[in-house]
């Protein structure tokens, strides 16, 4: 995998077009000139989690006995069940917010986690390392690339609504749903290939 396409696959994973309703909904009570510092915070949170478990997650792994091809197997499925959640997103509504008592702004939950840096994201990142610890640099490169994606389209996140609407929102997500569909499916018959001592 090159770092294009890890990058690509965790700025799927992160969707942040799927995520701009929930950001605007979440930020809705905060005054405008507020929005894009606590953005920017949620932001660094997450890039911060998932810089973590890049680089401890094997450690972790390797303590419990995870393999490679069970990690990637596993990663696959969670991929899998977020890529159903982008196309048939359920109709139970956002993730319950956690918010700071003084300033009354969401803190860490759901925007940094698990918007951002849910489950998916983290088991891409511990596929990456896993895959190949030796090209650290580059996954890492790859986790900035694509957190930076993710962050301007995030900032962006009102006047992008504006452009395209809803129905572009919601079209631009069951799209890249449908591309993380197809990768989790790789994912997921290389992990149980592995396991198993067969060549894809």
């Amino acid at each position: 995998m090159t770092v294009f396409s890890a990058a690509l696959l965790l700025f799927l994973v992160m969707d942040p077009f799927g995520n701009v309703p929930l950001f605007l909904s979440v930020l809705n009570p905060i005054a405008a000139d507020r929005r894009r510092k606590v953005i920017i915070r949620e932001l660094l949170l997450a890039l911060a989690a998932l810089i973590i478990f890049l680089f401890l997650g094997c450690y972790i792994l390797s303590a419990i006995g995870i393999t490679e091809s069970i990690l990637t197997t596993a990663g696959g499925v969670i991929l899998f069940l977020i890529a159903l959640r982008m196309v048939f997103p359920p109709a139970s509504g956002p993730y319950p917010v956690d918010f700071d008592e003084n300033s009354g702004e969401p803190i860490l939950v759901p925007l940094a986690i698990p918007l951002l840096a849910g489950p998916s994201a983290l088991a891409s990142v511990l596929f990456l390392m896993s895959s190949d610890p030796g090209r650290w640099p580059e996954w890492l490169a790859a986790v900035l690339i694509a957190w930076a994606m993710t962050a301007v389209v995030l900032l962006l996140s009102s006047p992008l609504a504006r452009l395209i609407k809803k129905r572009g929102l919601i079209a631009i997500e069951r799209l890249m749903g449908m591309v993380l569909t197809a990768v989790a499916i790789k994912m997921i018959l290389t992990g149980i290939g592995d396991f198993f001592g067969m060549q894809p």
